[in-house]
């Protein structure tokens, strides 16, 4: 048999993500092998490290080691079983450390003998043994079980990470709720004079968004607004509040002319249509009293065209702005090909126009003592979600993260990461978000994809549980506990739209419509939605709520995944299936800082088992003993 199992502390231990200077010992078993070689890798440099045969007598280790919690994690080869094992000292530096093994075989009929009684075997390789063999991660790439193959194969990865950059603590134990403005609840009178001259406010809350095709080609479709503020939101914390929410999370809020605001006009001005920095204040104050942290959402990577800083259409005067003035202050910020036409801008959208993140004057406006980001954490925010975050250079990162800790010392980043944030490649650079230098959280879109194609039949149990598992090991325990774990957001089709199982919810934008589901769809998508919930509620991280999610908002993708919140029409039934999940997380501390366990019963089902033993949770925090299992069975949903 050929076997190296990440998760089994008989081949890694410790295991998971590692603080820095630590060792690791690494062990695999290859039957027959006359050498096995450890090759470790990070950042473009190399280590090849000779593995020994596992010593089973305990009289002939040296005087003096190894401890008994080696001991106790040594492997115990049986007669005829061939162990190797090593001891990795970790890089003094963070991010991802690679590995994965190198066998040697001499013996032809020992090697086919390996091959045959290994389960875990590269196609094509039992018919055709070559030596060396490699021993790395399964395609899936969720580690644990690897595989045997005959060249080099997908490496293992080890984080290594700064415990002084952990999450702040208050994280973990969170429940969250993702807030459009404009389409929440709106307080008092809607002025038409707030608005940019093309846009307009729809006279019906209840109104679909509006999809002008037209204006789409002119960039400035997102014109449709229906009078959502600050002040109605804060008049909605009870509501929020009684969900067992204590994150807000509010999608940009500062003067832009479109309904999304990710064009921002003016960083130090709160939107006149949302209302005003004394309205924010009072907002962070009112949310503070009950327990509730605002985070904000900063759109860093570019600016709008509409803007203070380019001022392409004149709104801020006509010599303000990069795009009219060469020698405006602002004009170091963009890159421009030919001055002032053709320019840089985010993903061609001519709006848009992307910012040089790394001018020393930007950096100062954004992360400066009176920059933008000390600004609003000082005005009461808890700290900030980051629109693209991929998009911006590790420096500005690091540089932004120190800001925000300096001006309030448990403020937190929560970084828009589509993919894997322990090793994303953006822009031919390896990035690793979770070493503590840069993010505490990323909006868990993976965690997103795998639960909803669980629900719908595209995975099975067993698939969802590697996947979940993979995340765990990958990551330090506390950016794991932190994660922003969401079902729905901004970007993507309503959650019980993709649970209905009806279709397409995100084609091209021209074939998007208002799409109604029929009754039975509708009473599918909610089941299932519930379920889902039911399982964020019960996983580490912070569950998060998109507003309407739980009052059975429907929609496909942008700009119908953003209606207006249906008061008064709320499905109450599907409201307090949610609260009631969110409040059990709410009340249990095993649910929020335990323990996992995690398993398949079978196909359809997945057991989430929370708990705190030894009085201790899994931060080493005093804790009750608790313990809270959490069935998950999609059958008949």
């Amino acid at each position: 048999m050929i076997f190296h199992d990440s998760r089994d502390a008989r081949f890694r231990f410790p295991g998971g993500a590692r603080p820095l200077g630590e060792t690791v010992r690494l062990s695999v078993r290859a039957d027959g092998a006359n050498s096995a070689t450890l090759r470790l890798w990070k950042d473009g440099r190399e280590w090849r490290v000779p593995m020994a045969r596992v010593c089973t007598d305990p009289a002939a280790f040296p005087e003096h080691g190894p401890s008994h919690v080696e001991r106790a994690h040594a492997i115990a080869p049986r007669h005829g079983e061939d162990v190797f094992t090593c001891e990795a000292a970790l890089p003094e530096d963070t991010g991802s450390l690679w590995y994965y093994f190198i066998l040697e075989y001499e013996n032809q009929d020992a090697l086919r003998a390996a091959l045959a009684s290994s389960a875990l075997v590269d196609e094509g390789l039992r018919a055709h043994p070559v030596s060396p063999l490699y021993y790395g991660d399964a395609r899936d790439h969720c580690y644990g079980a690897g595989l045997v193959y005959a060249s080099e194969p997908p490496s293992y990865q080890i984080i290594i990470y700064d415990t002084a950059g952990d999450s702040p603590a208050w994280m973990r134990e969170a429940t969250m709720m993702q807030i459009m403005v404009d389409r929440f609840y709106g307080a008092g009178e809607k002025d038409p004079a707030n608005l940019a001259s093309w846009a307009y406010y729809h006279e019906n809350w209840y109104d679909w968004p509006d999809l002008n095709l037209e204006l789409d080609a002119q960039e400035r479709s997102a014109n449709d607004f229906f009078g959502g503020n600050l002040r109605g939101i804060e008049e909605k914390l009870p509501y929020i509040e009684s969900l067992g929410v204590t994150v807000l999370y509010l999608n940009p809020i500062f003067r832009s002319p479109s309904n999304h605001k990710y064009d921002t006009g003016d960083y130090m001005q709160i939107d006149p249509s949302f209302g005003t920095e004394a309205d924010l204040r009072s907002l962070c104050a009112a949310a503070e009293k009950r327990g509730i942290r605002v985070i904000l959402d900063g759109v860093f990577s570019h600016t709008g065209a509409d803007s203070l800083y380019f001022n392409k259409y004149g709104t801020y005067g006509e010599h303000a702005g990069a795009y009219r003035d060469e020698k405006s202050p602002y004009r170091a910020w963009y890159r421009f090909r030919r001055w002032p036409q053709d320019y840089d801008c985010w993903w061609g959208f001519t709006t848009l126009p992307n910012v040089n993140e790394m001018d020393k004057n930007y950096r100062a406006f954004i992360n400066g003592e009176n920059g933008v980001v000390a600004h609003w954490i000082g005005a009461g925010a808890s700290g900030w979600r980051l629109d693209v975050a991929d998009e911006l250079p590790m420096p500005f990162l690091r540089e932004l993260r120190r800001r925000a800790r300096t001006t309030r010392s448990d403020a937190a980043l929560i970084g828009e990461v589509w993919e894997d944030p322990t090793n994303k490649i953006a822009y031919g650079e390896a990035r690793c978000y979770c070493a503590g230098d840069t993010l505490d959280s990323v909006m868990n879109y993976p965690l997103r994809e795998a639960v909803l194609a669980f629900f719908t039949f595209k995975i099975d149990a067993f698939a969802l549980e590697r996947r979940i598992e993979a995340m765990r090991e990958s990551m330090p325990p506390a950016f794991f506990y932190s994660l922003m774990n969401l079902l729905g957001s901004h970007d993507k089709p309503r959650a019980i739209n993709v649970l209905a199982d009806c279709g397409n919810m995100q084609p091209e934008r021209r074939y998007r419509f208002p799409l109604e589901l029929t009754a039975e769809q509708y009473e599918r998508g909610k089941r299932r939605l519930i379920a889902a919930w039911t399982l964020i509620c019960a996983l580490p991280g912070m569950p998060c709520l998109y507003y309407g999610d739980e009052a059975g908002l429907t929609g496909m993708a942008d700009p119908f995944c953003r209606k207006t919140f249906p008061w008064e029409r709320e499905d109450r039934e599907l409201t307090e299936k949610m609260r009631e999940q969110s409040l059990r997380r709410r009340r249990s501390p095993a649910l929020r800082t335990g323990h996992m366990r995690l398993y398949a019963e079978s196909a359809d089902v997945l057991v989430v088992e929370r708990y705190i033993e030894h009085g201790q949770d899994a931060f080493g925090q005093s804790a009750a003993d608790e313990r809270v299992v959490t069935r998950i069975d999609r059958a008949g949903l």
